[in-house]
């Protein structure tokens, strides 16, 4: 059965994972994490694509984006198959790193954006990497840290995540820090991860009419931080 086309034009939000082959680590050490990151440093910004969550776990990722002019299966495309290259020639391997294509579903931005943010950060919780919320403040590689101000991350869209928290950053961050301390405990959200956010726009036809369209994007509130 053929595969459906992605929905791919600039602006739309897309909640994306990766995931190893045969769910394999795709992060063996620090090197290949922040080899990874050098490299969402470069591209998002050349592509003017927009990151406003992100997490890594030993073998998958997730990613908030909001594609650019460039279209997201070109981001990705570099993006994985650049890092697949040199973790191979790192590790002496060869083959397939990861599983399949990347999975993308489109999201309704008013309604999931601050759902998938929460959810995707707190997948390093989930897994077992830190324990509390506090220890999640200094994980690096996990867009968490960035909105809590304890790392910069020039290619992340901090100020307009903050944006749907409060008018001011001080605030933003405390009712963000009040947000995700109101679901420590959430398990997987089904309802994040695929049907679900295809349902809430109608189906399929309902995205691709929403898409040619367009989206308006949501004003910034942060336009003086203090």
């Amino acid at each position: 059965m053929p595969r459906l086309a992605r929905i791919d034009a600039p602006g739309v939000l897309h909640h994306l994972m990766i995931r190893g082959i045969e769910r394999r680590k795709i992060f063996w050490n620090e090197q290949d994490r922040e080899d990874f990151l050098d490299r969402l440093s470069r591209l998002l910004p050349e592509t003017d694509t927009a990151c406003y969550a992100w997490v890594f776990i030993s073998n998958h990722a997730h990613f908030l984006f909001r594609s650019g002019q460039v279209s997201l299966a070109t981001v990705m495309r570099r993006l994985l198959t650049g890092y697949a290259g040199s973790f191979n020639r790192r590790h002496k391997r060869r083959g397939h790193l990861f599983q399949n294509r990347y999975k993308s579903i489109v999201c309704q931005e008013d309604t999931y954006l601050r759902e998938l943010v929460r959810y995707i950060h707190l997948n390093p919780i989930r897994a077992g990497i830190v324990a509390t919320l506090s220890d999640l403040n200094d994980y690096a590689y996990c867009g968490h840290s960035a909105l809590m101000g304890r790392r910069n991350r020039a290619w992340q869209d901090v100020d307009y995540v903050l944006s749907y928290f409060g008018e001011t950053r001080r605030r933003a961050k405390k009712e963000y820090w009040s947000y995700m301390e109101a679901a420590f405990n959430q398990g997987r959200r089904n309802e994040l991860r695929g049907g679900g956010l295809i349902r809430s726009l109608g189906g399929w036809s309902e995205v691709r009419k929403h898409t040619l369209k367009g989206q308006p994007q949501r004003s910034l509130k942060l336009t003086h931080l203090c």
